[in-house]
């Protein structure tokens, strides 16, 4: 039996939605990709895959506004 990612499928498809041309989008399928990529957030936001790019991002946002003081 195939067992499918769901955080891996997400992520193929925010990834083919975004490789198309700005002016072929339509509104609707702009909010689409929205949906898609909070979806995928709130999928990989309790892992520890999640907890480590939240991390990442934390530390680098401190660098930013550090080294802007």
């Amino acid at each position: 039996m195939l067992s499918i990612n769901v955080a891996l499928l997400l992520a193929v498809i925010v990834f083919l939605r975004l490789r198309r041309r700005t002016e072929a989008r339509s509104r609707f399928d702009e909010k689409m990709t929205v949906v898609i990529v909070l979806a995928l957030g709130i999928i990989l936001a309790p892992t520890d895959l999640g907890q480590g790019i939240a991390s990442l991002l934390g530390q680098l946002v401190s660098g930013v506004s550090q080294a802007a003081q």
